[in-house]
């Protein structure tokens, strides 16, 4: 079933594009997480050119994100102050986004950036969770508890900075510039990278901020639904690189795979699962890694008009 996708400029299999969104909402469902980090590298794979790819994966975390949202909601799992926070910081950092994509799109490099950004980023990401997982297999099977987490407490930079406010769910008094700044710096990934940034966003108010675990993962899913909305926006405005019957295929297909997901994750051990991830992102990171060391097929790249 051969689909013209307009923006990419490009005919593809629409099923095949269905099924890559399947497969991503299967991964966000069984490990928990938004799969944008996946799906822009995946359509890469296939032939997708970077800029379209990772303008219209953002509308799929959107929709992903929605749905999580209200569901912590319901059990005060999102704390919609410091929420608000990185939100404004999100929208601003998708404005630098914008300009700097232009810049790199100008120069005839936002295609090499934006594979450079996956393989760094999912390079350290995956050897960082496979060191955590691996280490959890080892201590179950060996039948050792895992050693008492100590009380989360916000970085020596985050304590320092002034104009204090207090945020009551997440049980910290902090300055709001981290939160802002944070929020700034997962704009400017989702402007480039079509990620929603819930990879980044949560390990860091976990470990940076130090946030309660409790509303962590409700208050990433805020930012990230709003920050994805402003991105693909300015994306449809100033690079016109999103092509809606590419997200439409995705969002056909994630849909259907996180449900099952959600399903086959009651079925297997946590750590196991985070290891398997750890895998799949590493080999992702080695197949870019690999790409940018290779002569393209095509030398040339698709600028949206």
């Amino acid at each position: 079933m051969d689909v013209y996708l307009p923006i990419a400029n490009l005919s593809v299999n629409g099923l095949v594009i269905v099924l890559l969104g399947a497969l991503t909402g299967v991964l966000s469902g069984l490990f928990g997480v938004g799969g944008g980090f996946l799906t822009t590298p995946l359509m890469i794979f296939y032939g997708i050119p970077p800029t379209v790819a990772a303008a219209s994966a953002t509308t799929q975390v959107t929709g992903a994100s929605v749905s999580g949202v209200i569901a912590h909601s319901r059990r005060g799992g999102v704390d919609y102050q410091m929420g608000g926070v990185t939100v404004v910081g999100g929208i601003l950092g998708t404005g630098l986004g914008a300009l700097l994509f232009n810049f790199l799109e100008s120069v005839g490099q936002i295609d090499t950036a934006i594979n450079i950004l996956y393989v760094v980023l999912l390079g350290t990401i995956g050897t960082l969770m496979a060191k955590e997982s691996w280490g959890a297999i080892k201590a179950s099977r060996s039948g050792e508890g895992r050693p008492r987490a100590a009380k989360r407490r916000h970085h020596p930079l985050v304590a320092s900075l002034p104009l204090r406010w207090r945020f009551y769910r997440s049980g910290l008094y902090i300055s709001p510039l981290a939160p802002l700044l944070l929020g700034m710096f997962v704009g400017i990934l989702t402007m480039l990278m079509g990620v929603g940034g819930g990879f980044i966003l949560v390990p860091a108010m976990l470990y940076i901020l130090g946030m309660s675990a409790g509303v962590v993962v409700g208050t990433s899913l805020f930012n990230v639904m709003f920050v994805t909305m402003v991105s693909t926006m300015m994306h449809a405005l100033t690079t016109k690189a999103v092509d809606i019957v590419l997200a439409a295929l995705l969002l056909l297909g994630s849909v259907s795979g996180a449900q099952l997901g959600s399903m086959l994750a009651q079925k297997a051990k946590p750590e196991s699962l985070r290891f398997i991830l750890a895998a799949i992102v590493l080999l992702i990171a080695l197949r870019m890694l690999y790409g940018l060391s290779v002569r393209p097929d095509e030398i040339f790249t698709v600028i949206p008009l």
